[in-house]
């Protein structure tokens, strides 16, 4: 339980740094700061080592680049949960999964049903179906014991799958073009990072010398580079035997010390660098598109009815148990947190929409919305709730 705790605090502690990285984007893209603002998104950064040229801006170095580092975070933590954590057996795994799912169909039809009309809307159907662990948690540990570490541990496993179901749809609906050739050494190096773990390589450097040649393949193929830290993820074993012939976990290692620098700087940084709406010129006219419509009342409405229905139904054929100590009231705070969007809906809406202004901002406006209205409505309905001790 240790483990737990220890993540918890640190999501919860980067949930705190997140709003505050917000809060300043949003000043700096109000106020006289902007074009500052604006120019250092821009900073041309640039690495060229022969005839490999990677030439971006800051922007998208943060997005493709540092983004992959926690797409890697959350390949880990999806990998230990399975293997031995809350994920590990069918009745561990059964509510979240199932709430899961729930969390991510209802969402994605509230946009469909207000855009369908649209095939370019269409694209971001998928911006209200994720979950950002560090902010739920967060406002969770505002609420201190009045919540039970099982409805923590609930939330926590369903933004894992969460995660991993929006792995799932980058990879098969936000890919763009391949290239033939970046694609086969993305294979290769892929093939390369198995067999290090089938013939017990323990070293980390080596996953991530490979790790490092998978993410500039997959950077050109056209799919999109945060899939290559999952890939990566995946490929680092569990356990393994050191120098010394002791037992040790590589892939805890890595999460931990990666879990520092993903919740108190690549995050926050991220959410610098992509929650600066100029607010000044949306009207509410313009708020009440279909788009952040779809994207507002799918986080708030769907995310809740989604997770909270498909829990419901699930209890009640008794596919799976009600959270030990918490109660339906507080199982329902908790489902409507979970249309806390904010780090992965961005993200998700960078692909769907890579032109930022074809919606003039307002999908993510929206997206800081809907997120906003599902913290402070969950965090009031869980402070209400009476304990069921």
């Amino acid at each position: 339980m240790n483990f737990i705790d220890d993540f918890i605090k640190k999501e919860s502690s980067s949930g705190i740094l997140l709003i505050f990285a917000t809060i300043v984007a949003l000043i700096f893209s109000n106020t006289f700061i902007s074009p500052w603002y604006e120019a250092f998104l821009h900073i041309p950064m640039e690495i060229r080592l022969g005839p490999l040229h990677l030439d971006k801006s800051l922007y998208h170095w943060v997005n493709d680049g540092l983004m992959a580092i926690f797409f890697l975070q959350i390949g880990l933590e999806v990998k230990r949960e399975t293997l031995e954590g809350h994920l590990s057996s069918s009745s561990q795994a059964a509510l979240p999964g199932i709430a899961a799912v729930g969390g991510m169909a209802v969402p994605a039809a509230f946009y469909i049903f207000f855009n369908y009309n649209s095939e370019i809307a269409l694209n971001g159907w998928a911006i209200p179906t994720a979950t950002d662990i560090a902010f739920a948690l967060g406002i969770l540990s505002l609420l201190g014991k009045r919540v039970p570490i099982s409805l923590k541990i609930f939330l926590m496993a369903l933004a894992i799958i969460d995660d991993l179901g929006a792995i799932v749809i980058i990879a098969l609906f936000y890919t763009a073009e391949l290239s033939t050739l970046s694609i086969s050494i993305a294979g290769a190096a892929l093939a390369v990072l198995i067999a290090l773990n089938k013939f017990g390589v323990s070293r980390k450097a080596a996953y991530f010398i490979v790790g490092a040649v998978l993410w500039v393949s997959v950077l050109k193929s056209g799919v999109h580079a945060t899939l290559a830290g999952v890939a990566l993820a995946f490929t680092i074993p569990l356990t393994a035997k050191d120098e010394n012939n002791q037992t040790f976990s590589p892939l805890k290692q890595i999460e931990h010390d990666l879990h520092y620098w993903v919740a108190f700087f690549i995050l926050p940084l991220f959410a610098f660098v992509n929650a600066g709406v100029n607010i000044t010129q949306i009207s509410f006219s313009q708020m009440a598109g279909p788009v952040p419509l779809g994207i507002i009342l799918g986080l708030f409405l769907g995310k809740q009815i989604g997770v909270f229905g498909f829990s419901w139904v699930a209890i009640k054929l008794k596919l799976a148990k009600l959270p030990q100590d918490g109660n339906w009231v507080q199982l329902y705070g908790v489902s409507i947190l979970t249309g806390i969007g904010f780090t992965m809906s961005l993200f998700i809406g960078t692909l769907a929409f890579e032109d930022d202004s074809i919606f003039q901002y307002t999908d993510k406006l929206a997206i800081l919305v809907g997120s906003f209205i599902s913290g402070v409505v969950g965090y009031l309905v869980l402070k209400m709730a009476k304990s069921s001790k």
